[in-house]
């Protein structure tokens, strides 16, 4: 059946049976294509049956679909024409994991991160009607992300608003994470009140066919219900802000959906249907293990294990290292966002359960969580990826930065993610928590620099920021030496094994001058040969370090003197040790895993600024200012980092 549907109108002229059919094939065709390329699979098989009805009964592109997160879009990829480019998805010049306005017109908005669904599709529903248009709108929200605060403001003011739209409540009792918090409880009640659903989507049905009477019957039927509701169902919150619930319903029954979605239509207020899935559907080792399908590389279908073993990780070392930490300190705690798996702290949890936290898609609940427990005297950890920081930054500054709490703020996925793509690459962190006073900002170059710097952030009392990158240590670097860690001091790796003569360094620094002559650049291709041996500086922070020492031999190579700098700490920047070093340098290479703003290259070109050296050439290895596409890590890196930029 998957081979006859190439659009969404392909799909409303199949029967009944045909779409469930296809929904077999399309279930079929994601674990083929995802067993082998890996990627978002849980939810995806999740939403299947919902998707094939949300295209049966809206036209698109007029109607706006908008899928939270937007990692479950892949079965919306394939019925809108992209099925044969989803065998690429998430690779290099491929098709994104996420909804992409670029790439499709059946794609509206962009998402990638969650709690964002409601807010858009409600400003999409009030251009609608400023622009006197007639189309549907409609978001695609799960229960997770329902309980991120800005979903919860978008709904306070779209049930104030009354503005015609759809809420569709995706309800898998999964986020990454199972669910948990007050609104997953009330969820759960209402899970269980499935006879009110029935005799409710049954008798609008019903009535609904009535000509003439049909609409005004339903909406008076709509005003009268919550007394006798509220004898079944305890707290209507949705309703009682102003939505018409409508649900649960079946998310795995096509024919009810879609019936229940038509309904919708029909209302000219805020509706909010629940529909009930299951994450991993039609693969029994998903459906038992929806969190470790979540996301995932590939693996083998029968079996369901990684074709790759997975080694030790930054995520892994931090989770291990907190455990022991936390043995002997038991002022310490943790908080996690919904990412207990990702962020390492499954551990943590089973031994110092009443320690742990998870509060949910809620990263700014968190940051200031954390802020009401350091006041008390308690060491709270907060790790949470780099991408996700970015929601709570003004809590980092208001609620830890400007009280100076002992708050240790662990940002997971720092730099380079690879595949996920733009709205998940971990390149901004440095730059703005640099401009943030207060804050110690610090990166470790491999596992065992991550635990001293764990160890030394809770012994120094200050607000702490310690970023480090997904995935394991280079292999091709072996760090020996580990010295032990003072507050703002940088660790040199390789010294400068000579010093070279007045004489050579005036001569070096008129070759520089030379190259950066833009008028006879292209006359002096060869004059690197005159050029006087150069003392080289390079100068890295966090997993860069490895990189550094690569670069550090290919300059020895063409017979350059060379000095390596692990910085450690972007803030404070150890600016003394460095200021010596770079007046003993003719040539300056700063590396780092982040934006070439406002970063570690920036800092150095800020001193060599204020303290007026001349005659110093500076080249900074870091991340355009752009947001990155998608790709394999190493690919993103050679793409990126492999040349140089001024």
């Amino acid at each position: 059946m998957l081979e006859k549907i190439n659009t969404p109108e392909d799909v409303k002229n199949l029967n009944l049976q045909e779409k469930k059919q296809l929904a077999e094939d399309i279930r079929k065709y994601i674990l083929e294509v995802v067993s082998q390329n890996g990627g978002h699979l849980a939810s995806n098989l999740g939403v299947v049956e919902l998707t094939i009805a949300l295209h049966s009964v809206f036209n698109e592109p007029v109607d706006k679909i908008v899928w939270d997160v937007g990692h479950q879009t892949y079965v919306h990829k394939i019925l809108t024409g992209r099925k044969e480019e989803l065998k690429n998805i998430r690779k290099l010049g491929g098709i994104a994991g996420f909804p992409k306005t670029k790439e499709s017109a059946y794609d509206c908005f962009n998402t990638g991160h969650s709690s964002t669904s409601i807010s858009a599709a409600l400003g999409m529903a009030r251009a609608r009607d400023l622009k006197g248009e007639n189309n549907s709108v409609v978001a695609v929200i799960g229960d997770g992300a329902l309980t991120g605060g800005m979903a919860i403001e978008a709904l306070n003011d779209a049930g104030f608003s009354k503005c015609k739209m759809t809420v569709i409540l995706n309800d898998n009792e999964m986020s990454i994470s199972p669910n948990i918090g007050g609104l997953n409880m009330f969820l759960s009640k209402l899970r269980t009140k499935k006879l009110y659903t029935k005799s409710n989507i049954s008798g609008k049905k019903i009535i609904g066919k009535i000509p003439v009477f049909g609409k005004p019957i339903v909406k008076i039927v709509q005003r009268l219900k919550r007394s006798v509701k509220q004898l079944i169902i305890p707290k209507m919150f949705f309703e009682d802000i102003g939505f018409t619930y409508l649900g649960p319903v079946d998310g795995h029954n096509i024919e009810q959906l879609e019936n229940i979605l038509k309904l919708s239509k029909q209302v000219d207020t805020p509706v909010l249907i629940h529909v009930l899935t299951k994450k991993g559907k039609g693969y029994k080792i998903a459906e038992e293990n929806p969190d470790k399908f979540h996301a995932t590389g590939p693996f083998d279908l029968k079996t369901g294990k990684p074709k790759k073993a997975k080694g030790l990780d930054y995520s892994k070392v931090f989770g291990n290292k907190l455990v022991e930490m936390a043995e002997k300190n038991d002022k310490i705690v943790a908080i996690t966002a919904s990412m207990k798996d990702g962020t390492g702290l499954t551990k943590f949890q089973k031994q110092f359960s009443k320690r742990f936290f998870d509060i949910g898609i809620a990263e700014q609940h968190a940051i200031t969580l954390a802020a009401g427990m350091a006041t008390q005297g308690l060491i709270p950890f907060v790790p949470i990826y780099s991408s996700f920081y970015q929601r709570a930054y003004d809590q980092v500054i208001h609620d830890i930065a400007i009280q100076k709490l002992h708050v240790i703020m662990c940002v997971d996925r720092a730099g380079i993610v690879g595949a996920d793509g733009e709205t998940h690459q971990g390149l901004l962190d440095m730059a703005f928590f640099r401009l943030v006073p207060n804050l110690i900002i610090m990166a470790p170059k491999d596992f065992k620099e991550l635990e001293d710097m764990l160890e030394f952030a809770v012994k120094i009392e200050k607000p702490v920021v310690i970023r480090y990158p997904r995935g394991g240590e280079d292999k091709d670097i072996n760090f020996e030496t580990h010295n032990k860690i003072e507050f703002g001091k940088a660790e040199v790796l390789k010294e400068f094994n000579k010093d070279i003569s007045s004489d050579e360094k005036n001569k070096n620094e008129q070759c520089i001058d030379e190259k950066n002559n833009q008028n006879i650049k292209n006359q002096i291709v060869n004059k690197g040969q005159e050029c006087a041996q150069k003392n080289v500086l390079i100068i890295a922070i966090g997993k860069m370090v490895a990189r550094a020492m690569k670069i550090a031999e290919q300059e020895e190579k063409k017979g350059n003197n060379v000095c390596v700098v692990n910085s450690r700490f972007l803030k404070p920047l150890d600016r003394n040790k460095i200021l010596q070093l770079l007046k003993e340098s003719n040539e300056v290479i700063t590396i780092e895993d982040g934006t070439i703003i406002n970063g570690l290259g920036t800092a150095i070109k800020e001193i060599i600024a204020e303290e007026n050296l001349a005659n110093i050439e500076i080249k900074t290895q870091a991340y355009p200012d752009d947001f990155i596409q998608h790709g394999s890590v190493e690919q993103l890196e050679s793409m990126y980092l492999g040349g140089i930029h001024g």
